[in-house]
């Protein structure tokens, strides 16, 4: 049996043209041909404070390796938000102190769920969250929990403005710490899963992400629930986690900012957002200053220099650290230096109690 072999090529060729054709949009990931100057930015211009840092377990954790990373990146302190309370809080700080007393705080954190409503219970975790901050919790934390998951002691939902937290707020206000809260997610998630939503890619890959539009509630009634709470206490400091999830819409955070003075924001798991819009994210952080704070969200040292190079260059068109939050390109906003000390240390110093001011530059 004789063989044609240009026959053989010629599929051969036809098989490999029809595989390279035929790939889905989850594994198209070109290399950019494009030649421009190119930053390397693993160390931040300044020293900075990461005020939304997760490290679990800090009551017995060797922090040293963790420390080392740190140097590393220039980041000089590390609000761990993972704090808990009671007991598992004073270990927490008892461990810093003997460690790495000026490198770490901690904030104190409230369990909802099951809870609201129960008789004495707010009475019980005020007292609670008074103690844990004379044990050394330097503000709370609120987890996305509330307004998502947490359900009180009758099965129902729990509004981020349920008028049974109110004591809450008010006792921080009192003690002089701060709320950093998160609530929600991004609106793409509650948005219909096709080709218009842009955060498609996430949720192919991710998809207990998703939510029904009323899953447990419009994304616009939980969002509209925490800025009521923050109107109605005034006098307390909230810090937005992930600005709010209004990164992709600078315009309506700057009204909302000008509307609740209380309220500052965090950058954490949003530098894709403001990668894309460089002129005009440069333009709003330069107006609204005093009331951005840096914050990472997941301890990755690998992924501080997409946020560093995001702020500090002029780079054009250069990846983000992951696919799946950006298929797009990124941008720098070269802020300028007195900025960039706003964002990097100087907010957080003025806004949580007691941080050491020493290991940080005028």
């Amino acid at each position: 049996m004789k063989i044609n072999l240009t026959l053989v090529a010629f599929v051969f060729c036809l098989c490999t043209r029809v595989q390279s054709q035929d790939i889905s949009f989850e594994s198209y990931n070109p290399k950019s041909t494009l030649v421009v100057p190119n930053t390397t930015i693993k160390r931040a211009k300044f020293p900075f404070i990461d005020v939304h840092g997760h490290q679990y377990g800090m009551a017995t954790q060797d922090l040293t390796p963790v420390v080392r990373a740190m140097d590393t990146l220039n980041m000089s302190l590390m609000v761990n938000l993972s704090g808990g309370t009671g007991e598992d809080l004073q270990k927490a700080v008892s461990n810093i102190k003997a460690n790495y007393p000026n490198r770490f705080v901690v904030f104190a954190n409230i369990k909802f769920n099951g809870n609201v409503g129960k008789p004495n219970w707010i009475k019980t975790t005020l007292i609670q969250l008074e103690q844990d901050v004379k044990n050394g919790a330097k503000g709370l934390k609120i987890y996305k929990g509330l307004g998502l998951r947490d359900k009180d002691v009758n099965q129902n939902r729990i509004a981020v403005n349920d008028p049974r937290l109110d004591p809450i707020w008010e006792k921080c206000g009192t003690l002089g710490i701060p709320v950093l809260i998160h609530s929600a997610d991004p609106k793409s998630f509650w948005e219909p899963f096709n080709s218009h939503n842009e955060r498609w890619l996430e949720l192919k890959t991710r998809p207990s992400r998703k939510r029904d539009a009323n899953n447990p509630a419009p994304w616009e009634q939980i969002i509209s629930e925490q800025h009521k709470m923050f109107k109605k206490h005034p006098k307390t400091t909230f810090i937005n986690a992930h600005m709010g999830w209004h990164a992709n819409n600078l315009a309506k955070l700057g009204i909302l900012l000008d509307e609740m003075p209380n309220m500052n924001v965090g950058i954490g798991a949003i530098i894709a957002e403001l990668g894309r819009q460089p002129r005009f994210a440069k333009a709003f952080f330069i107006k609204y200053q005093n009331r951005i704070l840096f914050g990472k969200d997941s301890w990755k040292p690998e992924e501080f220099p997409t946020y560093f190079r995001v702020l500090e260059s002029d780079d054009e068109y250069f990846p983000y650290h992951k696919k799946y939050h950006a298929f797009w390109a990124m941008y720098g906003l070269d802020l300028p230096d007195n900025v960039l000390k706003k964002v990097y240390y100087k907010n957080a110093l003025r806004i949580i109690p007691g941080l050491d001011k020493s290991l940080f530059p005028n």
